[in-house]
Parts: C-alpha cells; structure tokens; sequence
C-alpha cells in the first residue's frame, strides 16, 4: 500500500488521535470534541452554560459530539456511554480554557509560525504521534518526514481528507504548540532565590530539646461546652476561603430490591435439572451445538487444560466423577452450571514452540474478528513455508518475513512457557498433544500455524470440561413486585415527614448521599444514577420526594432532596462538623489557661495544677512537625524554637490535642556537611517548573466565570 493511500485511508484515524493529544496537552480543538446530549424537550433555552460571558449553545456542542463519535467509530473505537460522557466533559473544559487561554495567547501575542515552525513540528525530529505511527518504516523504527511532506502535499484540495487535515487536525497542533510555549513562559518565571534556600537549611539544622506540659482537651467533658450557631457562623465569616462550596445537594433515599429472589434461583435450577440427562447423553461431537442451542453462558473451550491451571471453586468434585457423567447443578457466582468432564489426557505441564502466523483474521480493538486474507490463499502460503523449512530454509527469516503475530514476530516466533489453556484450542492441542519435535501446520480462527514444538517440561492430569451455565435472573414478577412497592412508597410519601414516617413503618433502611454534584454519575452506594441526580437538580425542591421510583442496577429507588447547596460559602449547619470542635477546643482551651492560672511561672508548678506531668522532647526540628508520643503539633514546633522561651515557660499554647506549656533547655545547630545551595535552589526550581502543566487547569477554572447548567440537558 502506497504512502498516499496510507494517509487517505488513516485521515479520519489520524484526525481523532489528535484529540487524544489535544485533551492532554489542553488543546482547545472544537471541530473533533463533543458529548451527547439531551433533555430538550421543554426547554425554552438551548444555553448550556456561560463561560466568561460567553454563551455555550446545546445544538452547538451537541453538533460537536456528532462529529467526534462519527471519527472515533471511524478508528474502529466503540463509542459507549463512558466515552461520550468522558469526551463531553473533556469538551467542556475545552471551552473553559478557551474563555482563558486565547485571551491570554493574544495579550502576550504567543503564535505558531505557518511555514518553518509547522514545518519542523510536521517533519521534524518530534512529530506527532499519529504521523509517527503513519510514516515510521518497522524495519528502522526511523520516522520518514519526506514521505509525510508528500502524502500531505499530494491531498486533494476541497476533499474530505484535506479539509479534515487543515481544517482540523493543523489548528489542534497549532493550539497545543501555542499552550506549550505559553506553559513555558509560566515555568521560566518561577525562581527560588539563593538566600531563602539557604535560610531554610539554616533553619532546619537547628535541633530544639524541650520541657513541656501537654493537657488534653478530653480532661474537659464536651458536654460541657456549647457551641452555637452564631459562634458557627462567625468562624465561617472569619474564614470564607476554607468554607467554599459548590452547588451540591444532599439526598436520602431507601430501595427496593428486583433482584432475584428464592422462587427465581429454584427455578433456574429445575431448568437445568431438567436437561441434565440430555446433556449426559449428547456425544463429545456434538456439546459445542447443544451448548449453543440452551444458550449457555459458558463458552466451550474445546481442548484439555491442567488440573494446575484450572482454578474455580467446585473443581475436585467436578473432576472427580467419570468422562461422560455429568456433575450439577450447583452454584458459580450468580448462575447455576452442569459440568461434564469430556476428556482426560496427560499432559506435559509447559511446552515452548515457535510459530508463523499466516493470518486469514484479526481481532480489532473492539475484539471483532475482522478478514485479513482468503482462507484458500493462507492454506497455501503456510504450506509452502512447511515445504521450504523442510528443504532447509531458515526460520527466523521466514517469521520476519511472513509472520502476522506481532507478539511473537520479532522474537523469532517464540512462546516460551505456555501453560494450557492459553491458547485457542486446536493450537492448545497441537502443542501438548504431540511431543517435542513435533512440525505440522495448524487452523485456528485466527488462520493457519506453521508450529515447531522446541521442548516440554512435567506432567499433569488435563481436562476437557464443558459447562452449561444460566444465571439466576430476577422474573418478572419479581421485578413487577420490586416496582410496586416502590411506586407505593413514593405515592404515600408525599412530604419528608411521610418519607421518614414510611420508611420506618415498612422498616426500610434509609441511605444518605451527601454532596451530590450536578454532573455527578453516580451516587454513593448506587452506583450509575445519571437520571436520578438530573431530577435531583430539574424538578427537585429542598424536602421534595420523588413521584415515581428510579430503576438503579437492580434496586427501584424513591429518593428525596434533604438540602440544596448553592455555590459560595457553607451555611453554619453544613460547616458545623467541620468546625464544632475546633471551637469547642479553643473554649476548653480558656478553661484550661483559667485553671492553670497563676500556676504557669513554672512548668512543675502547672503540673501540679492540671495533675500532668512533665515531659521532655528532644531532637525536634522544623522539618518534622511530630512529636514522640504527641503528635504533629506544628504550634508547639514553632514555640520550641522562640529563643523567648529559653528563659520562662510558654504562654498557654492551643495545640491540635490539648493545650501545652513549654521551656526550652537547649537549641543547637546541627549543619549538613553535603548542602550544596545552589544545587538545592535549582532542585526546587525545577520541581515547581514541571508541576505548571499539571495545576494550569484548576487555575484557568478559578479564573474563570462559569455558569454551569449542563445539567438540564443530559
């Protein structure tokens, strides 16, 4: 195949990898990202979101997801839920970095020269990966810009191909170059200077040894101590930053379980009891059909596999009743199986071979079986290769010639320690039914094997076991029952007060999921509940419960909105776990520093006071913030260096487990023979340098006006 054509038929390959690339390295690509969307009925707006000001437009984005599933399709990808979700959020974030980045490029005026600097990312040294993989010769591993440079040149202008390479594929690496330099400028900015370092060496040789006094805040009952809303609130006041949130909401709700019950397992069972004489009775010839005719879940494996190598629960008495008689039915996980043992040989329990592969089928990476060439053309081929190795011809050439197994091609065509069952079948028998020496060519779904088995080593019991399995599913009216009550629940259920007031009439456990994001998938001890956190933020008031059930995996589910959390600062309810008891502690604190009293002139003296004793730490250093049998108490390290406290005891200090009083007896220098600070300085440089790349993206968000309402449409 020519180099042009390779290029005509990979454009569409070659367009959606650099998505791949463009989400990476936060190319904002518009052409070739999406995710599906939904939930227009009704609406009156077609407006997703703000960015900046900026309107996203549903039908817009939407037209972009079309796009970009039809390229991956292209590439041979299955496009499931997962990845439109995966490249719709990765499409948002695109447009967020829009509303930041281009500006930004602009002001700085960062640009990507059309002829010399595309030509170097093209052509150079370091393409793309996607003209990499394209024009890379697999006998040098040596990438061949010339060729590149002409299969691009020679597109056609005004085809698909051209206009999806400029169009498309052009623009992205032009907006990953400009990000890169744009990353660039940000890191080159970052500079440690040369004192600091040296002054936090400084700092972390010195050694402290102190006396202290640690009283636990457990030496004061909590209950002693109140903490109120209003206090709540003024610590939030206080401390804005470290109490903001984003738009949440707080559900509970209870389930109803359709899963299979009794009476389903009792039936799935008396439906294999039932055919279990049959299957005893079918020949060895004919168990692949009648496997397929009950619709067992178990594929047939049809050839021997070593007891060693056969590792499920119900084995020895699987293996332990004749060839022919069948064992069953029991239980496997979630289904019910018959078992028959077909076949018992003994086996060699490794075996090394090499092979050439002369494919008529692949396996693309959807798994799907995919020709390669005609039946009647491999037969032939691997025949002749059987007749010339015979007449003396070197293998190793013939594998690298012909061999279409990338696994083992450049090793020769070598498998080495291949233990049964790892192998279709017919190549699975070939190998260890015949001894070391053995030469044949071989049929496998795959194609035809020319194979030489090079040696084998111990020996085993292997068996050939069919399994006819069904899983144990819900019926019908099991499930009708499950939906019932749960539709019942939800009509009888119309307020919080009736929800609760249900659920413990019905003894019904109810669950709690706090914090739901608007683009959650899942939810806490649910799993996928996609529609049910879209209720959650569409049609849901605080107090609210659902008028219909939610099918979840197997569970009908009635939910109900306990609290809405609106983006800003946490209400003093929902902070109060977070707060209580540093308020609490900081109360006991002054109750601890009021019984000390005058006491504190010495730490003896507060001993007696509090009856705790004194205790002593010694090695403490800034670079450590642990103290032995404390704790990490960084309050405490600091004071253990205040010189202040050489020469009278601490004033109280509130600690994260107490309150402390310290002297310090002794601090010393301890200086690192090996410290090099200029080395250190460019260390630390370039650590923050590398970690730009990876924060930009949290930066970009915060600086960024977002109005996210996504939500309402899938």
């Amino acid at each position: 195949m020519s180099i042009l054509q390779s290029i005509r038929d990979r454009a569409a390959w070659i367009i959606i990898a650099a998505i791949a690339l463009a989400l990476i390295a936060f190319i904002v690509q518009d052409a070739l990202q999406g995710g599906r969307g939904g939930g227009l009925f009704g609406k009156s707006s077609t407006t997703m979101g703000k960015i900046n000001g900026t309107k996203v437009d549903y039908l817009e984005f939407e037209q972009k997801a079309k796009v970009a599933e039809e390229n991956y399709r292209n590439s041979g990808q299955q496009v499931d839920e997962q990845l439109r979700r995966r490249i719709r959020e990765s499409l948002w974030n695109q447009y967020v970095e829009d509303a930041v980045f281009d500006k930004e490029l602009d002001k700085l005026g960062v640009e990507v020269g059309d002829n010399k600097e595309m030509g170097d990312i093209l052509y150079g040294a370091n393409p793309p990966e996607q003209l990499k993989q394209a024009f890379t010769d697999p006998k040098t591993g040596v990438y061949d810009g010339q060729a590149a440079y002409q299969a691009i040149k020679s597109l056609k202008k005004g085809s698909a191909q051209y206009n999806s390479f400029h169009g498309e594929f052009i623009p992205a690496i032009k907006k990953l170059r400009q990000k890169e330099k744009f990353v660039e400028l940000l890191s080159k900015s970052y500079y440690v200077p040369k004192w600091l370092v040296e002054k936090v060496n400084a700092e972390n040789s010195q050694r402290s040894t102190i006396s202290y006094v640690a009283i636990p805040y457990s030496t004061i009952s909590d209950s002693t101590v109140k903490v109120t809303d209003d206090e709540i609130q003024k610590y939030v006041d206080a401390h804005k930053a470290a109490f903001k949130q984003e738009t949440s909401r707080t559900i509970q709700y209870v389930m109803f379980n359709a899963g299979p019950n009794g009476g389903d397992s009792a039936l799935v069972y008396d439906q294999l009891a039932k055919i279990k004489d049959s299957f005893a009775r079918v020949p060895a010839s004919g168990i692949s059909a009648f496997l397929l005719s009950e619709n067992s879940q178990s594929p047939f494996y049809e050839s021997n596999i070593s007891r060693k190598e056969i590792r499920i629960p119900n084995i020895d008495s699987i293996i332990s009743v004749p060839p022919g008689v069948v064992h069953g039915p029991y239980t496997d996980v979630n289904s019910y199986v018959l078992s028959r043992v077909v076949d018992v040989k003994q086996w060699p329990d490794t075996v090394k071979v090499r092979h050439i592969l002369i494919a008529t089928h692949q396996r693309n990476e959807n798994g799907q079986m995919i020709p390669v060439r005609e039946d009647g053309d491999a037969k032939k081929l691997a025949d002749s290769i059987a007749t010339v190795i015979r007449g003396g011809s070197n293998f190793d050439t013939l594998c690298v010639k012909f061999s279409d197994d990338p696994g083992s091609k450049e090793k020769g065509g070598v498998y080495e320690n291949i233990t049964t069952g790892k192998m279709v079948a017919s190549f699975n028998d070939f190998i260890f039914g015949n001894g070391t020496g053995a030469k044949g060519v071989v049929k496998t779904e795959f194609g035809y094997h020319y194979i030489e088995v090079l040696s084998q080593k111990g020996s085993s019991p292997a068996y050939k076991i069919a399994y006819l399995s069904k899983p144990i599913y819900a019926s019908d009216q099991t499930v009708n029952a499950a939906n019932g009550l749960a539709s019942q629940f939800a009509a009888e259920s119309r307020s919080f007060k009736e929800f609760e007031a249900n659920a413990k009439k019905q003894n019904v456990n109810i669950f709690t999921a706090p914090d739901v994001k608007p683009n959650d998938e899942n939810i806490m001890g649910l799993g996928s509940s996609r529609e049910l956190v879209r209720w959650a933020y569409n049609d849901a008031k605080e107090g609210k419960v659902a008028d219909h059930s939610f099918l979840v995996g197997d569970k009908y589910v009635v939910p109900v909105v306990v609290s809405i959390n609106e983006k800003g600062t946490m209400s003093a309810a929902k902070a109060r776990p977070m707060v209580e008891y540093k308020i609490r502690n900081r109360k006991k604190a002054e109750l601890i520093a009021q019984k000390v009293g005058s006491s504190s002139a010495s730490l003896e003296a507060i001993s007696k006071a509090v009856n705790q004793p004194v205790l002593t730490a010694d090695s403490l250093s800034f670079a450590n913030g642990f103290i032995p049998n404390v704790g990490n108490e960084l309050k405490v390290i600091g004071a253990a260096f205040n010189k202040a406290n050489q020469t009278k005891v601490s004033d109280p200090i509130s600690g994260e487990m107490g309150v402390f009083y310290i002297k310090i007896n002794n601090i010393v220098a301890v200086p690192s023979v090996a410290f090099d600070a200029k080395q250190q300085q460019t260390i630390q440089q370039q650590q923050q340098q590398s970690m730009i790349g990876y924060r930009i993206m949290d930066i970009i968000k915060k600086a960024a006006d977002i109005q996210d309402n996504r939500v309402r449409f899938y």
